[in-house]
């Protein structure tokens, strides 16, 4: 009888060593869930990647054949995380995105386009940035895409270029995609005069429906001849938003963009979450990237700001642009767009900013797929 005490309290989560790195894991899964619950930051993705790192960190002897850990082939939680690994579920989530996307407020204006550029540059200064740190490029690369502020795409070019780094790479995106209501305020303000955050837009003209429908026919092959690298991204993207702008297809642009996104956002989330056990996640590395993370996401936010204002130098009174909106040249959908309202209505109640700013965020989205796309092709064999 003492045996089997004693060999029941080998196979609990308390007597395995190492247990107090998974506490400190299960404390950040509380502070996400804490952050989305009470806070409201992106609750749809906090929620299950925060109690994805609470499964993922039960500690448990590993030499028992429980086949239950998330890096144990055979189990279910490996299982789902394939879909991760294999980049099934970003492309996935993109087509619910392209469902549920209008590109009236870009199409309308173009030039806003620029904006969505102007803010890779934090994809390209953080990989710098990385490789100054002695990351390989391919991992430079990997890490540089959390400047885009685009969790699947994130996780998808990180699952080719370097898997080991997949869990923090994700966990920084998506973190900082939840904190864009605290990270982009202060920079905005910093960044741009009271006089311009008064700036009014003239009011988007109406886009007529077929402009809508060849949009994304017309923007897949020019972009991808160019980057193919980014099909599977952009290529599920354009495919959902003709589904919704065709009016012929309502019943599958309904279900990619509600119970199709929703249940692979479940699968990612928790399975990225679970993806960080502590033995795996707390490392100098992961001290590194999450450093990264922010201030590419800065400098990408910052980016905006300043083609905004660039912009404005060459543009007629009457055609001027408020220099806010380039801040939603990240891709952090829509989150940055509502953002932008915010500090908007904080100088001018009635200057209502929501729609220009879906022009860069959306912009910000095609961007960064974009960039994935390119570093993905000159990296994977490199």
């Amino acid at each position: 009888m003492e045996h089997l005490f004693e060999q029941f309290i080998s196979y609990t989560g308390f007597a395995q060593p190492g247990a107090w790195k998974n506490l400190i894991m299960i404390v950040v899964g509380c502070i996400f869930i804490y952050l989305a619950v009470k806070k409201d930051y992106e609750p749809l993705l906090l929620v299950p990647i925060g109690f994805g790192i609470l499964l993922g960190n039960i500690p448990f002897p590993l030499d028992a054949n429980l086949r239950i850990g998330i890096y144990e082939p055979g189990s279910v939680m490996n299982y789902l995380y394939f879909g991760v690994q294999q980049g099934i579920y970003p492309p996935l989530i993109f087509l619910g995105i392209g469902a549920i996307t209008d590109f009236s407020a870009l199409l309308s204006n173009p030039k806003l386009v620029l904006l969505g550029g102007a803010a890779q540059i934090g994809i390209f200064i953080t990989l710098l940035g990385a490789l100054a740190l002695g990351f390989s490029p391919q991992e430079a690369a990997a890490i540089g895409i959390i400047g885009g502020a685009d969790g699947p795409t994130a996780i998808f070019i990180s699952g080719k270029l370097a898997p080991h780094l997949m869990g923090a790479i994700a966990i920084a995106a998506y973190s900082y995609m939840a904190l864009v209501p605290v990270i982009q305020p202060p920079i905005m303000r910093l960044m741009t005069t009271k006089k311009e955050r008064l700036i009014r837009m003239k009011p988007s003209r109406s886009v007529p429906k077929s402009e809508k429908v060849i949009f994304p026919i017309i923007s897949l092959l020019a972009i991808l001849f160019i980057a193919p690298g980014a099909l599977p991204l952009l290529g599920m993207l354009f495919f959902g938003n003709l589904l919704k702008e065709s009016g012929v297809t309502d019943r599958l642009a309904k279900t990619a963009g509600t119970a199709l996104i929703d249940i692979v956002v479940i699968l990612l989330g928790v399975t990225v979450g679970a993806s960080t056990q502590a033995d795996v996640f707390l490392t100098p590395q992961s001290l590194y990237i999450f450093t990264l993370g922010a201030a590419s996401f800065c400098v990408a936010t910052a980016g905006g700001l300043l083609a905004a204002k660039l912009m404005n130098l060459f543009l007629s009174e009457d055609k001027k642009i408020n220099p806010l909106i380039g801040a939603a040249g990240v891709s952090a959908v829509p989150d940055s767009a509502r953002v932008v309202q915010m500090i908007g209505r904080q100088y001018e109640p009635d200057n209502y900013l929501l729609m220009h700013a879906m022009g860069p965020n959306v912009a910000g989205v095609i961007g960064s797929a974009t960039a994935a796309g390119v570093l993905l092709a000159y990296f994977l064999g490199a």
